[in-house]
């Protein structure tokens, strides 16, 4: 039996849990007519101000984590999201990892070991910038990466591969979400011809030299292949437990409101509490006053 933490938020941009996501289908923009930068702005202000209620309340209720994946192709905007999001919460109850090709030690332990490790604890918000994901994403265009995985039992069908690794981040998911972590993973989906505009800007301005890279370009060139793959990998993983939200991103003020918006509604939507107090620890509590104010 699947456990469910809490009713995802409704939202246009949720992928469904029947596997009949189509990406032609799942648009880049926001919704014309709708609000502009600065109403965006202002919105994703008042989010991270609920936002700060709300990680407190998590922190004190010590009951649940919350884990964040972000994944999507280059120059969608990730890290300047996690940035604009994440910019009102206490530091202490954050903590953001960064995944990039595997070390050889990870590469010594199956595919999930390196995210499992990372897991947030009670009380706290995990933000992933990439993740587990890369494994049937990056490593399913690039099939030739599984020669330093080692693996000790590799089907002759790749497609049988896929299969089970989609199970093995299902059953992952599951545990996690039995345990008390809170698992909601957006796709930043930014369309080709705005990733070309970014790119551009990055060679055109010299401060920003060093965001890019010519692997960017190979990348690229590979994008409807990228494209089947995360098509794949949302409609093979997008469960109540732990949902998928495809998030327009060429219009970074929007993808940044919507995303706030989606963390804040899910967080708002689990019981936490502050912890009441026994009668006992009440008696303390008025007295430890009464012994301050005497002083």
């Amino acid at each position: 039996m699947e456990t469910t933490l809490f009713e995802p938020v409704a939202s246009p941009y949720l992928v469904p849990f029947d596997g009949s996501l189509r990406f032609d289908r799942m648009p880049t923009a926001p919704p014309r007519g709708g609000a502009d930068k600065s109403d965006n702005e202002a919105a994703l202000g008042s989010a991270i101000e609920a936002l700060q209620e709300a990680q407190k309340k998590l922190y004190a209720d010590d009951r649940y984590a919350l884990l964040v994946i972000f994944q999507a192709m280059d120059a969608a905007g990730k890290d300047g999201t996690i940035k604009a999001v994440m910019s009102g919460v206490n530091p202490a109850g954050c903590q953001v990892f960064s995944f990039k090709a595997p070390t050889h030690e990870e590469l010594d332990h199956d595919f999930l070991w390196r995210c499992w490790k990372n897991l947030p604890e009670r009380g706290r918000i995990g933000i992933f910038n990439r993740s587990h994901y890369e494994e049937v994403l990056v490593v399913k265009v690039n099939p030739g990466y599984l020669e330093g995985q080692r693996l000790p039992h590799r089907p002759a069908k790749l497609a049988e591969l896929w299969a089970q690794r989609y199970q093995s981040i299902r059953a992952a998911e599951q545990h996690w979400a039995r345990n008390g972590v809170v698992v909601l993973k957006f796709f930043l989906n930014v369309s080709k011809d705005e990733q070309k505009k970014r790119f551009l800007a990055r060679i055109d301005d010299p401060k920003a030299h060093w965001k890019f890279s010519s692997d960017d370009l190979k990348v690229r060139r590979g994008w409807d292949r990228y494209m089947d793959a995360y098509a794949d990998a949302l409609n093979e993983t997008s469960r109540p437990c732990a949902p998928w939200y495809a998030i327009p991103a060429d219009n970074k003020s929007f993808m940044r409101r919507t995303v706030a918006e989606i963390i804040l509604g899910t967080l708002e939507g689990l019981d936490l509490a502050y912890p009441k107090l026994s009668e006992a620890e009440r008696i303390a509590m008025v007295e430890a006053r009464a012994q301050l104010l005497a002083e």
